[in-house]
């Protein structure tokens, strides 16, 4: 059995070092076990402390075996929701998906935090990112990724018009272990005062860090954190993340083929999921499944979406529309 795998884990050093001082134990026990007179109690004891070996190994192999779970699965994501096709009415749009998110992750016991918004005059989102971090957070928000289309008669519509409008969700898995090296002479850097309500320091100092990949044009900001180092770690983080992921979809399009076919525009045209609200029915494009009560489910009530995907999980159903566009962001 390899036990240097577990003494390079924190989480499993101690228990590694318990495992070893069994070994040597054992060999004791067995030099012991030569001698005739002693060899009942020298098996006795030998079964104890393989009994106890067998335990501490199963202890550390459920450990990595966890660890490994979270890399996958995270409990850390960044939410990112953007306006699309449809003027005002999509930013408004897109204000309500980020609030459905918000709801249904704080009755999940989850923690959420805003990291940038841009609104519009009439308090919409152009775009904006939350930090969400909960038991299953990634697990249960992955398959959210992609372009989701509203239709309904907007207020300010006289005419009684449906309008169709769009917006973009991204949830960008945030791993412990940082996967991409990222080289600092890469980065541009831009600093600048957070807005909104916060305090005089945050009137005052610029907090805000605003940080773009220059290889791959990718853009990052962060303005939730009181220090401008703090800022810049979150914004680092997700650049990472970012960057992760646009390396793994030109993995993907080696054996694909064709990249293009897995780029989300947030376009009319290109959609995971239609929110109709005069017919009172979500409908899912990929599980081609649809549900009532839109009121409920856009009040944070995802629960009937989320396990429907988790009752029909597999790689057919992997979350790639969009995922270019995302990275790009």
């Amino acid at each position: 059995m390899d036990i240097e795998q577990f003494k390079l884990n924190e989480k499993t050093k101690y228990l590694a070092d318990m495992y070893l001082s069994l070994e040597k134990e054992e060999k004791i026990v067995l030099a012991l076990g030569e001698d005739s007179s002693m060899k009942g109690l020298a098996d006795d004891e030998l079964k104890k402390i393989r009994e106890q070996k067998a335990e501490l190994f199963k202890q550390m192999e459920s450990i990595l075996t966890v660890e490994e779970e979270e890399e996958i699965f995270p409990d850390e994501v960044v939410l990112e929701v953007r306006a699309g096709a449809g003027g005002e009415e999509a930013s408004l749009f897109a204000k309500e998906l980020a609030t459905m998110y918000g709801n249904y992750a704080l009755s999940r016991g989850w923690t959420v935090r805003t990291i940038d918004e841009s609104k519009t005059s009439l308090d919409g989102y152009k775009d904006a990112s939350f930090e969400i971090r909960g038991k299953d957070a990634y697990r249960d928000l992955r398959y959210e990724t992609g372009v989701h289309r509203i239709q309904r008669v907007p207020e300010t519509e006289k005419s009684g018009r449906v309008h169709t409008s769009t917006a973009s969700v991204a949830i960008l898995p945030i791993s412990k272990k940082v996967l991409v090296e990222i080289n600092p002479a890469d980065l541009e850097m831009e600093f600048s005062r957070s807005g909104g309500a916060g305090g005089q320091n945050v009137n005052k100092v610029e907090t805000a860090v605003r940080i773009i990949h220059i290889p791959t044009g990718i853009d990052v900001r962060s303005t939730s954190e009181r220090s401008q180092l703090k800022n810049r770690e979150k914004a680092m983080r997700i650049l990472a993340a970012k960057i992760q992921i646009l390396e793994e979809e030109k993995q993907k399009a080696k054996v694909s083929g064709d990249r293009k076919s897995q780029v989300g525009t947030a376009d009319r045209s290109e959609k995971i999921r239609t929110y109709n609200v005069l017919q009172d029915r979500i409908t899912d494009h990929r599980l081609k499944e649809s549900w009532h009560n839109i009121g409920v489910i856009m009040a944070g009530g995802l629960g009937p979406i989320v396990e429907a995907f988790k009752a029909k999980e597999g790689p057919k159903l992997a979350p790639i529309n969009a995922t270019e566009e995302v990275a790009s962001r």
